[in-house]
């Protein structure tokens, strides 16, 4: 049996494959305990993490860093408001938008507004509609896949530049620049030594000056010529950093959110007959997905003031780490947390997409293009079943997952299936 009280969350490879047990470990002594060795407090529990997901009292200037964030908020008072301000420009991803603070934050996420609209969104569902089948048609005929490569991660990609309008004529070399890339977004001793957020940076920004240069028909006008409430124009850089943050975080949650889902599917034909027969299940199939399976292992948060979280007095100083795999299995909100349950009446209330101001803008998003992805794929591909020549047979699965404590996300997944003809 696991020692959990020695174990080293962020670098113990044992528990890469399943950190369920731990979460359970954590969660049994308090919903809200100190996590060795680095002295940061985990929150396993539902009600506590959206407690500390929507309280002012915690920043959200390290929620990608974590105890990793290379400063020190170390005090003597009740209150590091101050301190953050102080060391906000040495905090690594401290120029975008999940690690801003209101009224910061409140003032970025609002050029959102001129993208993330019910007609923009219904626009790229047509696009996605389109893509599915595109992408679909690559593989389908051989009767298998990796499904990631060969679709979750090139429809992703595409779903999210489409969004923002990248123009279509620059999708190969999207493909091309962020196929080989590592997962977007890491920092710390898991950080690419190739990272793609600087090749985006350079490449978004083009299309910001152009747009603003030479006004002309397109999302990518609508989003350079957005403004602040207050009528102010905002910095090229900033408006840069929006956009490649949500083309980054749109990639990744959706890449995991496709792929977790097709293993439930290939590992339990009972639900992938249900979801054949009644297509209007595939939304809340989506919802328990993300559940079991949240797309992100960990966000931070820091406390700026002395607090408390329920019973547990929190120091100014402190570095919060929330689980969402932790919360979203927690039994005093979920019945039967384990188990994958098709017709969950409150799987809704999970918190995979985060809680409060930072919640997740594009999880619509990546709802629609599960959705989408879904009803193709049925309609294209019968008998799904997990590749027993890959991952091993049904009793003694073999899957391998990101070497990350920031994402939760399998490195491949093989499935074989019978093409549909005229699908």
């Amino acid at each position: 049996m696991t020692d959990y009280d020695s174990v080293d969350y962020f670098s113990d490879q044992s528990l890469v494959s399943d950190p369920y047990p731990y979460f359970d470990h954590l969660r049994s002594k308090c919903p809200v305990s100190r996590e060795s060795p680095y002295g940061v407090m985990a929150v396993t529990g539902h009600k506590e993490a959206c407690t500390v997901y929507k309280d002012a009292a915690f920043s959200a200037c390290i929620s990608v860093a974590g105890p990793f964030a290379g400063v020190s908020f170390e005090s003597d008072g009740d209150d590091i408001g101050a301190l953050i301000e102080q060391h906000r420009d040495r905090i690594p991803m401290g120029e975008h938008i999940v690690t801003q603070d209101p009224p910061e934050h409140t003032r970025t996420r609002s050029l959102l507004g001129r993208l993330l609209t019910p007609k923009r969104l219904k626009e790229n569902e047509d696009f996605m509609r389109r893509l599915a089948d595109e992408q679909l048609d690559q593989f389908v005929p051989r009767g298998k896949c990796e499904f990631l490569e060969d679709y979750a991660r090139p429809f992703a990609m595409l779903a999210i530049a489409d969004l923002l309008g990248v123009p279509e004529s620059d999708h190969k070399e999207f493909r091309e620049v962020l196929a080989t890339t590592a997962p977007i977004g890491e920092v710390g001793d898991d950080a690419p030594v190739h990272n793609p957020l600087e090749w985006l940076d350079e490449k978004f920004a083009g299309y910001i000056v152009d747009r603003r240069r030479d006004s002309r028909e397109g999302v990518l006008t609508e989003l350079a010529q957005a403004k602040y409430p207050d009528g102010s124009v905002p910095e090229v850089i900033d408006v840069v950093h929006l956009s490649i943050f949500l083309f980054a975080a749109g990639m990744e949650t959706t890449t995991k959110l496709l792929s977790a889902g097709m293993r439930v599917l290939g590992e339990r034909p009972e639900i992938q007959a249900l979801l054949r027969q009644d297509r209007s299940r595939i939304p809340t199939f989506l919802e328990e997905t993300l559940r079991m399976e949240s797309p992100v292992k960990s966000h931070f948060r820091l406390a700026r003031e002395a607090t408390a979280v329920g019973d547990v007095p929190i120091a100014a100083g402190t570095t919060m780490m929330l689980l969402p795999g932790a919360a979203n299995r927690d039994p005093s909100k979920f019945e039967a947390p384990e188990e994958f349950r098709i017709d969950r009446p409150n799987v809704r209330e999970h918190v995979a997409f985060g809680r409060g101001n930072h919640s997740c803008p594009g999880a619509p998003l990546a709802r629609a293009e599960g959705r989408i992805s879904l009803n193709r794929i049925l309609d294209r591909m019968a008998g799904i079943k997990v590749s027993e020549a890959a991952h091993g047979p049904a009793d003694a699965r073999r899957y391998e997952y990101e070497p990350t404590f920031i994402l939760r996300g399998m490195t491949a997944l093989h499935l074989e299936f019978t093409p549909v003809p005229d699908g």
